[in-house]
């Protein structure tokens, strides 16, 4: 429905934008609100088909073990001479035990300290299993608060992680180019004789996001499927089962259906639970990365999707070619033109008119500026990636100093946006 209504705004636009003689249709919409409702159009649309699929497989399953526990329960009131009422009563008391943490086979204590540790690890990282789960009132209090603070931090420190993987990468990609230059004999085109800081030389060798999502992909399987041959020979599960606790482990799912490192006595228990703490730090970082590298190429598609409601069956010239909905603006320096990309800063320019939506060392933000451009969409601040979705490392001749500081992420870029005005370039 909603996908609907966004189609039908858009061509609605559209003939209006054909009387009055214009290029490219302007919908009522603003381009953050018309991704916004395409994208929550699908998502519902991907509820829907995911709702159907499971209930097709799962359901034949339930309805089995249903029948299945009704003719055991009966079995055993007339085997024991129980009555069914009495049964039913221990049986919620067991559950209740079962909340606490009690179980019929011997399992690790919950709240030593131990437990605990593996207890906080999993609240930081929001995977939250719910094999514990405090019971006492100030035990719920005290877990808001922790919470609160230690998943945002953890968060940070995942988009930092980011941070990290694309700097390395533009280290490598930088090296390579210079040792191809140097076995060429060609010396360096730029950069003789001035002063060049690492951040700033690493400013032109951005790597591109589907690079990024390749390596983080490859990444992810291959901690995957070595957690799953740990967790085959330690915990008697099947491989498959194994890579299915590593998917939802990883993605901070946390069914808690299968829960790792629960038993009471392992082989080599030390060296066990550290290679599952690791397995799993390494595994949340990866694949949250990669959840945050896919969300950009959603993003392009939503533009593109865009871009052709807007401009059906012919090429728009007043958008990008390259990069749908977004427009183009040069920024002039003394030494060259600046090509900028930015389809959501737009907003901004009519604000405080700075030129190519980058803000001055000593100028503040305004509210009205940090409300009305929406730079807290998470879309938004992961433009970096976005930025070279399309094509390959650029030399930029316009020094930034601050370099890949900048953050890919909620948080990081955040960060970047008040260091601009801060920091002297």
């Amino acid at each position: 429905m909603l996908v609907r209504c966004c189609i039908c705004a858009g061509l609605a636009a559209l003939m209006a934008r054909k009387r009055s003689g214009g290029c490219c249709p302007r919908p009522p919409l603003n381009e953050d609100n018309a991704r916004f409702c395409l994208l929550a159009g699908f998502i519902l649309l991907y509820l829907l088909c995911g709702a159907a699929v499971f209930s097709a497989l799962e359901r034949p399953s339930e309805l089995h073990a249903r029948r299945l526990w009704d003719q055991q329960l009966a079995n055993f009131t007339l085997s024991h001479q129980v009555s069914l009422g009495a049964l039913h009563t221990l049986l919620r008391q067991y559950e209740e035990a079962n909340g606490a943490g009690i179980r019929v086979d011997a399992l690790r204590p919950r709240w030593d300290f131990s437990g605990a540790f593996y207890f906080v690890g999993t609240v930081v990282s929001t995977i939250g299993f719910g094999m514990t789960t405090p019971a006492t009132i100030p035990g719920k209090i005290f877990l808001i608060f922790y919470g609160l603070i230690g998943c945002a931090a953890t968060i940070l420190f995942f988009n930092l992680f980011l941070e990290r993987i694309i700097t390395m990468l533009a280290y490598i990609m930088r090296w390579c180019h210079e040792r191809r230059m140097s076995r060429s004999g060609v010396g360096p085109v730029s950069g003789v004789g001035e002063p060049r800081s690492e951040e700033d030389s690493l400013e032109g060798w951005k790597p591109s996001v589907y690079y990024v999502m390749l390596i983080l992909g490859v990444a992810s399987v291959l901690i995957a499927c070595s957690a799953s041959s740990l967790y085959c020979s330690m915990e008697d599960w099947s491989y498959m089962d194994s890579l299915y606790f590593c998917f939802v482990a990883f993605s901070t799912i946390g069914f808690g259906d299968l829960v790792s490192s629960q038993r009471e006595r392992y082989e080599a228990q030390d060296a066990y639970r550290l290679g599952n703490c690791l397995f799993i730090l390494m595994g949340v970082c990866c694949i949250y990365s990669l959840f945050n590298v896919i969300s950009i190429i959603i993003k392009q598609i939503l533009n593109w999707i865009l871009t052709r409601l807007a401009c059906p069956g012919r090429r728009c010239p007043c958008s990008c070619p390259k990069r749908g909905l977004c427009r183009r603006r040069h920024r002039y320096t003394d030494a060259s033109v600046e090509t900028v990309c930015n389809s959501e800063t737009d907003a901004g320019m009519g604000v405080d008119g700075v030129a190519g939506g980058r803000r001055l060392s000593g100028e503040m933000i305004s509210v009205n500026d940090f409300t009305a451009s929406n730079k807290v969409s998470l879309a938004l601040l992961q433009k970096q990636l976005c930025e070279t979705a399309h094509q390959g490392p650029r030399q930029s001749h316009v020094p930034r100093h601050n370099g890949f500081s900048g953050g890919v992420g909620a948080f990081a870029i955040m960060n970047n946006r008040l260091q601009e005005t801060s920091v002297d370039r």
